[in-house]
């Protein structure tokens, strides 16, 4: 832990001797050097059962298990000292869950707060992937195979889908709506991208970068108001993701991926 600031190695053993603790981790991108001055530690902690929370509630308000969602689950966001620290519960049966879930192509997307095109489950996977154990011990697994293959289809359909109903709010002239649904689609293509290559991603922050769809950033500098051309700017959007021009609805030329919700 020689890495980790001395008033946060006090944190990391708490949460180590917590009831029910399996593993500490430090996750996002302080956990292999990414990171910069300002950016916050992430830390997770992986327990089995009921966790005893009593010693993380002493450095701040917890959000218990289940609060933030099943796959976010809860935690705590605290400062200690000039240190700015989100701590992760993380249940380790529901991470098993939808890990093997993974390997066998198949997950599911949360809405979740601070995500455009949601949160998929195997998210978790990713993390298991991602972080580095500061105490305890973790299983990995390598990027699933048949998550590789059964992704792409899936983040594919989600994307026409969104441009389709980018295109609807753009012959309506609601230009927020038409901007919000091209944003998604850009973002479930990034996922596809990112599923094709077997690489892990834990959120959207960077993900349009890692996908190499940085170029499609430059079209929403000038977004045109009129209906007309803002049906021809999403059309724009849709050739740099590689989704055919004006093509028909997926709810018309195909039924959905078998994953789905």
């Amino acid at each position: 832990m020689s890495q980790i600031p001395y008033p946060l190695i006090t944190l990391v053993n708490d949460l180590a001797a917590a009831p029910g603790a399996v593993a500490v981790v430090l996750g996002g991108s302080r956990a292999f050097g990414g990171g910069d001055p300002g950016s916050d530690w992430d830390l997770g902690l992986y327990y089995r059962g009921e966790p005893g929370l009593s010693a993380l509630s002493r450095y701040g308000t917890v959000h218990p298990p289940g609060s933030w969602g099943r796959i976010m689950n809860g935690g705590a966001w605290l400062q200690i000292g000039e240190h700015r620290v989100d701590v992760l519960l993380r249940d380790l049966d529901m991470v098993e869950h939808w890990s093997r879930r993974a390997e066998e192509g198949e997950f599911e997307v949360d809405a979740l707060l601070g995500y455009t095109a949601g949160a998929p489950t195997y998210l978790l996977a990713a993390e298991l992937a991602s972080c580095r154990v500061l105490s305890g011990l973790l299983p990995t697994r390598p990027y699933p195979a048949k998550l590789a293959a059964a992704g792409p289809a899936r983040w594919r359909f989600c994307r026409s889908f969104s441009l389709a109903y980018a295109r609807a709010h753009a012959r309506r002239g609601n230009v927020a709506g038409a901007l919000g649904q091209a944003t998604k689609a850009i973002m479930e293509e990034a996922h596809a991208i990112l599923c094709e290559r077997r690489e892990w991603v834990c959120n959207e922050k960077r993900l349009i970068e890692a996908a190499g769809l940085s170029a499609v950033q430059a079209l929403f500098i000038q977004v045109p108001t009129e209906p007309d051309a803002l049906d021809a700017w999403i059309n724009q959007v849709a050739r740099h993701l590689g989704a055919p021009e004006n093509e028909s609805p997926p709810w018309v030329s195909a039924e959905a991926p078998a994953t789905s919700r």
